[in-house]
């Protein structure tokens, strides 16, 4: 199959993330990238400088697409702000458990979260990596932050809650959560995760 440059850089993208996702960034070498998708070495480096800016370029449009889907979730649409935070969390549970099939398939992209998978490797190998990482990570607890204040002001979280200490706390929860997940292979972690998300949240109204 013919490919443009736009969808030929978006096919290289769209293996990698497939491959780093499961192997991580390290665990994948080029010669691999270079198969699964199909391409000679040349057509690499005609849009990457290096594997590095390869990685930037990954994070940046992953980061992207998931703050997109975020929004989605988040995005008022007349139920309690509270409801919408648990939509989120759900959402959560449901990637980080989910099996995907190998490939290049849009449905395979992105079934693993990148953050999960990558924030400790690359933090010690990328500087460029780390930040495209912590600025994206930092942009998710915005906006949990913002839907816990619209949940305090729609009295679904009591009124005394601290909205960006908490969003910080349940955004570093449910991390935790996703590795032990990993260690344990079972989605009993979430599960701890859900119940003490409630118990953050605390009794609407209040």
């Amino acid at each position: 199959m013919l490919l443009d440059q736009s969808g030929a850089k978006h096919h290289i993208l769209d293996c990698g993330e497939r491959l780093i996702a499961n192997k991580g960034f390290v665990g994948v070498g080029l010669a691999e990238i270079l198969s699964v998708a199909g391409v000679p070495k040349g057509s690499f480096y005609h849009y990457f400088s290096s594997k590095e800016r390869f990685g930037e370029e990954l994070l940046v449009r992953y980061m992207a697409r998931y703050l997109a889907r975020l929004d989605a979730l988040l995005q008022v649409d007349g139920t309690p702000a509270r409801t919408r935070l648990i939509r989120y969390w759900s959402y959560w549970n449901i990637t980080q458990c989910a099996i995907s099939p190998d490939g290049c398939s849009e449905a395979a992209v992105g079934a693993k979260c990148l953050i999960v998978k990558l924030s400790a490797e690359v933090a010690d190998i990328s500087e460029t990596m780390r930040l495209s990482l912590r600025d994206g990570t930092d942009r998710v607890v915005q906006r949990i932050t913002q839907c816990l204040e619209e949940a305090r002001m729609d009295g679904s979280v009591p009124t005394t809650l601290v909205a960006d200490a908490t969003a910080l706390t349940l955004y570093e929860l449910w991390l935790g959560a996703s590795l032990l997940a990993k260690l344990r292979r079972d989605g009993s972690p979430f599960d701890h995760a859900l119940r003490s998300t409630e118990l953050l949240l605390g009794s609407p109204g209040i």
